[in-house]
């Protein structure tokens, strides 16, 4: 494996504009009238607003060759018959006059077939999308030869006749669909498919897949992380029920793949769809739900989505985790395959937003922190690592044409199951749960169809891809860590390898910059603590930052500021204030202002629980000495400085030990509840006791 790099042979797609290389010789040998050249799809594209598939048809049917005297005559064959017969949508009135007038027409359209049971006993009605057609009347034979018109519709070329005698529940109804031919290819045999698989390495392979998509594999920039990447946004179309996020930046192709590749994909521009459209309408049979109708239904630039009803929220959350979901009729439970995917932007450094927050934030309010909702993600995909796309990235070589390879993921590829693959292998560790489990299992399933047909791989191989499946979804464990640390405090997911033992943890690379609690020494003043935050009903760590100013003695709380920590700070600020002679400050208190700073790397909004760790801050600010490092100081202090019991000790020393902790200052009144403290956490925070908030400060600052 060479990360993509170019054969020294190879010239970059760049300088080798229509040449044919030996990657396309081979493909066009073991699947002809397979493929098509991807840059025809690309200029066409631009001139005509039909799906690339449909296209991608007609170039596969006419200029599947590597003969350019051919291709060029087939391209004017392919323009000719689209700028006959397919029609804008402003033109359905048009096209009605044309049909009165000349008795029939032929058309390429999106035709779509209802059945009315009330009417005389049963009737077929076709529609036409894009002339607008409707009640056009079809043969029931013709329905039952091609029922992919009763399940969301196909294109097609077809044959409009006009015939103003046919009267219909006393309805003029005129327009008659006489012959159709479905733009689709004839065959797409799943055992012809992993049979031509055979002639081809895992690499050539992989790059056969992402010129499909429009890509150039050999361009330096897709390295083999990357080309996994891209992959992964085809897994949903090859996996049932498999749900993917992914967010970063624009005009990265998050959606083109699920725009352009597949008819049993559907795209919903500008977020979310409603309830009614994904799981279909009550008491309505003319219109199922899309989960039921497509494979795949993926909710482009989801930031502006929002989920107004909770119960809405709630049927989203049962069906990505059980793959089924009930209306409230008499349907009962409804079961379907469809796969959720969002994709959103991300705006702003990822690095920076990992650090300070969680990488879910780009989400609508009412799921940004539903760690339920997004349990139920297979992957996360790290968008930010995508390239924005230049004309360079595109392919000018031959890939497989869009629809074919669309009835292959969708009858030949999804039936199949993958997901014990790792087994003869590997084995999951201890942290990997039920749902971290389903989920990589189904990412190796994907890419096992998709890379391997076969169902076969290497040891190496099957490496990678566990690695990788865990690698995502970890990614999807560490935001809901940020979240609630406490109920996800198992993120370390790994494998282990059944021959020699050794375990293996899943990294994601933002996480070398997430690190919340520094090694090193803070400025004086700097100091962190673990709260209980009753609005979240969780813990969250605090960062207090104090700097003392000359002044005339103003105090004052800013950023997290709810009345319970302004009351906390407050507190601690009188205590030292009252007792500062006693305790040998020579300070004067009143000759400087103390500004004080309160954030939440974890997004806590309140907590009662931070009266010792402002002390420590406050005088550690006042006398200017810095605070011993990677320290977090607990407990609560009353105006006369006495202690209180810090509550739930385990969870607070986990998330400062999940945080980067490595010592930890609780009140002796806790000392009691050592003897419930998991060993691991002993084992890696050290423990220091106060008695006095004084004595809580000469322990955090003697030692810097």
């Amino acid at each position: 494996m060479k990360n993509g790099n170019l054969p020294k042979n190879e010239k970059p797609a760049a300088q080798a504009a229509q040449l044919i290389d030996p990657l396309d010789q081979k493909l066009i040998t073991a699947f002809p009238g397979r493929v098509v050249r991807k840059d025809l799809v690309h200029k066409l594209k631009v001139g005509f607003s039909i799906p690339v598939f449909v296209l991608e048809y007609l170039l596969g049917k006419y200029c599947s060759s590597t003969n350019e005297e051919e291709i060029t005559k087939g391209l004017a064959f392919v323009k000719e018959e689209i700028a006959e017969r397919v029609v804008r949508a402003d033109q359905g009135e048009l096209i009605k006059a044309r049909l009165q007038r000349s008795g029939s027409m032929k058309l390429i359209d999106l035709i779509t077939v209802t059945f009315d049971e009330k009417d005389q006993g049963g009737k077929y009605w076709a529609k036409l999308a894009t002339s607008g057609l409707d009640k056009v009347h079809i043969d029931e034979a013709l329905v039952h030869q091609y029922e992919r018109v009763l399940t969301g519709g196909v294109w097609a070329n077809i044959e409009i006749t006009y015939d103003e005698s046919i009267i219909h529940g006393g309805v003029t109804r005129p327009f008659v669909l006489g012959r159709m031919q479905l733009i689709q290819i004839a065959s797409a045999h799943i055992e012809e498919y992993i049979e031509g698989r055979q002639s081809f390495s895992r690499e050539e392979w992989v790059n056969i897949l992402l010129r499909t998509i429009g890509y150039e594999p050999t361009h330096p920039d897709f390295t083999w992380r990357l080309k996994l990447l891209c992959l992964l946004r085809l897994v949903s179309m090859v996996e049932k029920n498999y749900n993917l996020i992914e967010l970063g930046p624009r005009e990265t192709g998050k959606s083109f793949v699920f725009a352009e590749l597949s008819p049993y994909v559907m795209l919903l521009s500008g977020g979310q769809g409603s309830v009614a459209d994904l799981f279909g309408w009550k008491n309505r049979k003319d219109k199922p739900g899309l989960v039921v109708r497509y494979d795949v239904v993926a909710f482009d630039e989801v930031a502006g989505s929002h989920f107004k009803k909770e119960a809405d929220k709630q049927m989203y959350k049962g069906y990505m985790e059980q793959g089924s979901f009930s209306r409230g009729d008499d349907k009962g439970t409804i079961s379907a395959e469809a796969g959720i995917i969002f994709n959103g932007n991300i705006d702003g450094d990822v690095e920076s937003i990992a650090r300070t927050s969680h990488l879910f934030t780009a989400l609508p309010d009412t799921v940004r922190n539903d760690t339920a909702f997004h349990d139920r993600w297979h992957a996360y995909h790290p968008g930010w690592e995508m390239p924005k796309l230049k004309p360079e990235h595109l392919t000018q070589h031959l890939g497989f044409i869009a629809d074919y390879i669309a009835e292959i993921f969708h009858n030949g590829l999804r039936p199949l199951n993958f997901t014990d693959a790792y087994g003869q292998y590997f084995a999951f560790g201890n942290h990997v749960g039920q749902r971290d489990r389903k989920s990589s299992v189904r990412t190796i399933s994907g890419l096992m169809k998709l890379i391997h047909p076969d169902g076969k791989c290497t040891k190496e191989e099957m490496t990678e891809y566990i690695s990788f499946a865990l690698e995502m979804r970890r990614r999807v464990k560490e935001q809901l860590k940020r979240i609630n640390p406490i109920e996800f405090s198992r993120v370390n997911l790994s494998y282990l390898d059944k021959e020699t033992g050794d375990e293996y943890v899943s990294e994601c690379a933002e996480l070398g910059a997430t690190k919340l609690i520094p090694d090193g020494p803070l400025p004086p003043g700097d100091i962190f603590s673990i709260g209980y935050d009753p609005t979240g009903e969780r813990m969250a760590l605090f960062r207090i930052q104090v700097i003392a100013m000359p002044g005339a003695g103003k105090f004052q709380v800013i950023g997290v500021t709810s009345k319970a920590i302004k009351e906390s700070a407050r507190m601690a600020f009188d205590y030292l204030r009252g007792n500062a002679k006693r305790i040998g400050l020579e300070r004067d208190f009143g000759s400087y202002d103390y500004n004080i700073q309160v954030m939440s790397p974890m997004q806590g909004k309140d907590t009662e629980d931070l009266g010792i760790a402002f002390f420590v801050a406050i005088l550690s600010a006042a006398i200017s000495k810095t605070i011993a490092p990677s320290i977090v100081v607990l407990g609560q202090m009353s105006i006369h400085g006495v202690l209180g019991r810090v509550e739930r000790l385990s969870d607070h020393l986990r998330v400062a030990m999940d945080a980067g902790a490595k010592a930890v200052m609780i009140p002796t009144v806790n000392a009691p509840d050592m003897g419930n403290i998991p060993t691991e956490l002993l084992d890696k925070i050290r423990i220091d006791f106060f008695s006095e908030p004084m004595q809580a400060a000469y322990k955090a600052i003697a030692e810097a």
